[in-house]
C-alpha cells in the first residue's frame, strides 16, 4: 500500500475498522433490517455526521461547539425549501386560494412566493446552499469569536445562545419557514418519488456513502500537518501562537469543515424523513449530538459513528419500553461515559479491547507442545586408575 494512503487511512487497523464499518453500514444493516428499521438507521446515520464534525473540532481541535444543530438546521432546511417547492406546483396547489406556492405560506395569507424562497427552484443551487451556507455562518461566527480570542466555555456558551436564536428565529417567521410545524409533506425529488421502499433503501446507501466520505476527509485532515497543529493548538494554544502560526485561522477552518458535515448529514435527514422542523436546531439537539460524539470516543471518527448508532438505538428502545424514563437514562449514560469511559467507546477499545483481541490471537496461534523425546542415559566415564604407594617396611621395598 502506498505510504500516503496508508498515513491517511490510519494503518493497517485504521483500514481494518473501516472496512468493518463500511460491512456493517452497506452489507449487514440492509440484510438484518427491514425497510422501517433501516431508514431509522438512515436518521441515526444523518446525525453521525455532525459527530465526525465534533471529533475534528472538539476532540483535536478543542473547539466544543453546543450549536451544532444551527449547521444540521440549515443544511436540512435548504433541502427542504427546494422539496417543497417541487411539492407545491400549480396542480398540486390548485385548492389553495393563490396556488403554486407552499401550503403554510397560503395559510398565512402570502400572496406569492418570497424572494429568499425563489433560487430554490433549482436543485443545483440547492446543493451549493447546503454546502455553503452553513460554511459561510461558521466563517462569520469562528472569525468574530477567534480572531477576539474568544475560546473555551465562552465559545460553547455563544453557540448554545445562536442555537436558542435561529430556532426562535425560525419559530417566528412562520409564513417564511413554516413556524413550529417546519416544512412537511415533502413527497418527490426531481420527479422521484422518495416515500417508496426503493427509494428509502437507495438513499441509505446514499446516507452511508457520504458519511464514509466525510471519516475520508476527516482523516485526510488528521494525518497531514494541520492535523498535528490542531493537536499541539488544543494542549499549547499559546506556545504554538508564539511559534509564528495564525491559531484563529486553523480554528475557523476546521470549525467550518465541521459545519459542512452537519449540513450535509441535515440535508440527508430532511430527504430520508420527509420533512424538517425547528425541534432539530436547538440546544437539546446541539446537545445530544455532542453525546455522541462523547460516547464514541471524542479522538475517533469511528467511534463517533458507533457512539450516534448506539445512543439512537438505546433511545428508540427506551422510548418504547419506558417513555417516562428515557430522557433520565440518556443522562445518566452521558454520566456515565463521562466519569468511568473519558474517552468514549473508542478508548475502551484502546484500552481493553485490543488486549483482549491480542490474547485470544495468542491463544489461537500457540504452538502444540510436543512430548520431550525419552532422556538418553549418558555413559558415565571410566573410573581413572589411582597409584598406591606401598609402605617402606613391605615386601617390595626390602627387595
Amino acid at each position: 500500500m502506498n505510504a500516503a494512503y496508508e498515513k491517511i487511512l490510519g494503518g493497517r487497523s485504521g483500514l481494518v475498522g473501516l472496512l468493518i464499518l463500511c460491512g456493517l453500514l452497506l452489507v449487514v444493516f440492509p440484510l438484518v433490517f427491514d425497510i422501517f428499521r433501516l431508514n431509522l438507521v438512515g436518521k441515526y446515520l444523518a446525525y453521525a455526521f455532525v459527530a465526525v464534525g465534533l471529533v475534528l473540532c472538539w476532540g483535536y481541535g478543542g473547539i466544543l461547539s453546543l450549536g451544532q444543530g444551527v449547521f444540521f438546521g440549515v443544511g436540512g432546511y435548504c433541502m427542504a425549501m427546494f422539496l417543497k417547492l417541487e411539492a407545491s406546483d400549480p396542480i398540486s396547489t390548485k385548492i389553495q386560494s393563490t396556488p403554486g406556492i407552499p401550503d403554510f405560506m397560503d395559510w398565512n395569507q402570502i400572496t406569492e412566493l418570497p424572494l429568499l424562497w425563489q433560487p430554490f427552484h433549482s436543485f443545483g443551487f440547492t446543493v451549493l446552499a447546503v454546502l455553503l451556507v452553513p460554511t459561510l455562518m461558521a466563517l462569520v461566527i469562528g472569525a468574530a469569536m477567534f480572531k477576539r480570542r474568544v475560546g473555551d466555555v465562552y465559545f460553547s456558551i455563544v453557540t448554545q445562545a445562536i442555537a436558542a436564536i435561529l430556532a426562535i428565529l425560525i419559530i417566528g417567521q412562520q409564513g417564511l419557514t413554516g413556524g413550529v410545524n417546519g416544512i412537511t409533506d415533502l413527497k418527490t425529488l426531481m420527479g422521484w418519488d422518495i416515500r417508496t421502499d426503493s427509494a428509502k433503501l437507495i438513499l441509505y446507501f446514499v446516507n452511508a456513502g457520504l458519511l464514509i466520505g466525510c471519516i475520508l476527509i476527516g482523516r485526510f485532515i488528521l494525518s497531514s500537518k494541520l492535523g498535528r497543529l490542531l493537536v499541539a493548538m488544543r494542549d499549547k494554544e499559546e506556545r504554538v501562537r508564539f511559534s509564528g502560526y495564525d491559531v484563529a485561522s486553523f480554528k475557523v477552518f476546521v470549525f467550518c469543515v465541521a459545519a459542512m458535515f452537519s449540513a450535509i448529514g441535515g440535508a440527508m435527514f430532511t430527504l430520508q424523513v420527509g420533512f424538517m422542523s425547528p425541534s432539530f436546531v436547538g440546544i437539546v439537539p446541539s446537545i445530544e449530538m455532542v453525546i455522541y460524539a462523547a460516547v464514541g470516543g471524542r479522538m475517533s471518527l469511528l467511534g463517533a459513528v458507533y457512539g450516534t448508532l448506539l445512543v439512537n438505538f438505546g433511545k428508540t428502545y427506551f422510548s418504547e419500553s419506558f417513555p417516562e424514563l428515557w430522557l433520565f437514562l440518556m443522562g445518566g449514560l452521558f454520566i456515565a461515559v463521562v466519569m468511568y469511559f473519558p474517552n468514549g467507546l473508542a478508548g475502551l477499545y484502546q484500552s481493553h479491547g485490543k488486549l483482549l483481541l491480542s490474547k485470544l490471537a495468542g491463544w489461537k496461534h500457540r504452538p502444540v507442545r510436543s512430548m520431550p523425546p525419552p532422556a538418553v542415559a549418558k555413559p558415565q566415564p571410566a573410573p581413572a586408575e589411582v597409584a598406591i604407594e606401598l609402605p617402606h617396611g613391605s615386601l617390595e621395598a626390602s627387595k
